[in-house]
């Protein structure tokens, strides 16, 4: 969608799609305020193709993003993260930090591959892992969905939340839901904490959900972005 930068990049979550409320919400905003904006959906996501089992990784995803970047963005950019997309979008930041002007994060789950599924997986699933490689775990959101061995152990390659800060300098706004089952708010604190960046408002919606999409979390969604 054309229109007057920084153009705003939707980064989506672990198998949802450019056309979820958040993502359709922050397209009616954009168009009625002439902004720039680009979503889009990673390989083996909504309406992109490829096999999500056999191919989808963190290493395949961050590189989704970065050529949408490269290829169909100029100038600066404000990133808009959703979960898994929170983390891709760090990566994003870190890779093009001349780009990235800004960052808006919703639930943003770094290191989700390694400190939030990998520790949850029953004993049933880690031997499915290590008999079939993948696992097809339960969903609250949809049908039971693969969880892949390769996935877990290239997700450990991105890791960002350890020893070193995340070296991301530029104004972040974090939305977080206090009653989230999949991000614990903790989780979200310790990225908000890590980031180097000393512009970083953190904000618990003690009520919230993962998805953070009633009206009442979209205002806050927009507003967060009308910052920049």
């Amino acid at each position: 969608m054309g229109g007057r930068g920084p153009t705003l990049v939707w980064l989506g979550g672990f198998r949802s799609d450019m056309a979820g409320t958040k993502a359709q919400a922050l397209a009616d905003w954009a168009q009625a305020n002439g902004r720039a904006y680009v979503r889009f959906d990673y390989l083996g996501h909504g309406e992109s193709s490829g096999d999500f089992q056999a191919k989808g990784t963190i290493t395949r995803w961050r590189e989704d993003a970065l050529a949408v970047l490269d290829d169909l963005t100029e100038g600066p950019l404000v990133l808009v993260g959703s979960s898994m997309g929170g983390w891709i979008a760090c990566l994003v930041a870190v890779a093009r930090p001349d780009r990235v002007a800004a960052m808006v994060l919703i639930a943003p789950a770094p290191d989700f591959t390694e400190k939030l599924m990998a520790p949850e997986i029953p004993p049933g699933g880690l031997a499915d892992l290590a008999t079939n490689g993948v696992w097809f775990r339960p969903s609250d959101y949809g049908d039971p969905y693969p969880i892949t061995r390769n996935l877990l152990e290239d997700g450990a390659r991105w890791s960002i939340l350890g020893a070193e800060p995340v070296p991301i300098a530029v104004p972040v706004r974090i939305l977080q839901g206090g009653a989230d089952p999949d991000v614990p708010w903790r989780h979200a604190l310790e990225l908000s904490q890590a980031i180097r960046s000393q512009d970083v408002v953190f904000s618990l919606i003690k009520d919230g959900d993962h998805r953070l999409s009633r009206p009442q979390d979209i205002a806050r969604l927009l507003a967060a972005v009308a910052e920049f």
